[in-house]
């Protein structure tokens, strides 16, 4: 067990599509596709309301839990710990929308909490720790949360992002983009990684040296949001076509 939390961890490290970072990511795809074949019984009160305020404590105490651990490692600090990347947020946003059902913040997670979700677990930032350490199993709780209150919003609950929701959602995060960049130069932080890259490979390795890869990185996130919108657009199109 102490293995499982120790902060040095000395198993190999996380290594990119290995054997354990395909099953995980199967294994989400699996829980997505089991969502959908049980979606009319999750829509019955009872059964609703379980899934929904347990994925919403799940969400809660997967977040307690990381800062009990950094606590623990001795290495919280406020230039990295405070919940304000991108996954952080999403995270408590995506509670709240789970208690609550709220559009407008189905809306802002669709496409920032699922895209980011999805690009995290696909390239994650995990450093030295692959499984079953607690920080690769907490990521993939908190990620595979974030993207499981998404798809059980539009699976379950029926709610349809819009191309106005698209545009909101886009300039809104980057509004927040440039309040976090203010804190980033307060605090000497790297939060959203805003200010450099992350030590591990990602998206961003292929989109140039800082800070040259933030303009395309819009494209890229603009990009995103319009492939995770175009299955509604079509279904709106052959919809319309048909009638």
């Amino acid at each position: 067990m102490n293995e499982f939390f120790i902060p040095a961890y000395e198993g190999r490290p996380f290594q990119l599509f290995s054997t354990a970072h395909v099953f995980t990511l199967v294994t989400v795809i699996i829980l997505f596709l089991l969502m959908f074949l049980f979606r009319q019984h999750l829509k019955n009160q009872l059964p609703n309301r379980l899934f929904r305020y347990s994925l919403a404590l799940l969400l809660i105490l997967s977040e307690i839990s990381l800062h009990s651990w950094l606590l623990y490692a001795e290495t919280w600090q406020i230039t990295s710990a405070l919940p304000l990347h991108l996954s952080s947020i999403s995270l408590i946003l995506s509670t709240i929308m789970l208690v609550s059902k709220s559009y407008f913040l189905f809306e802002l997670m669709y496409f920032a909490g699922l895209g980011s979700a999805l690009q995290a677990m696909l390239t994650p930032d995990l450093g030295m720790y692959s499984f079953p350490h607690f920080r690769y199993v907490h990521f993939y709780i908190s990620h595979g949360g974030i993207a499981a209150a998404c798809v059980f919003m539009v699976v379950v609950e029926e709610m349809k992002p819009t191309l106005k929701s698209l545009w909101k959602t886009f300039f809104l995060l980057n509004a927040y983009i440039i309040i976090v960049f203010g804190i980033n130069l307060l605090l000497d932080g790297n939060y959203l990684y805003i200010m450099e890259k992350p030590s591990t490979g990602s998206i961003l390795d292929y989109l140039g040296p800082w800070p040259w890869y933030i303009v395309p990185l819009e494209v890229v996130t603009l990009l995103t949001f319009l492939i995770l919108y175009s299955p509604f657009a079509l279904y709106s199109y052959f919809q319309t076509k048909s009638t």
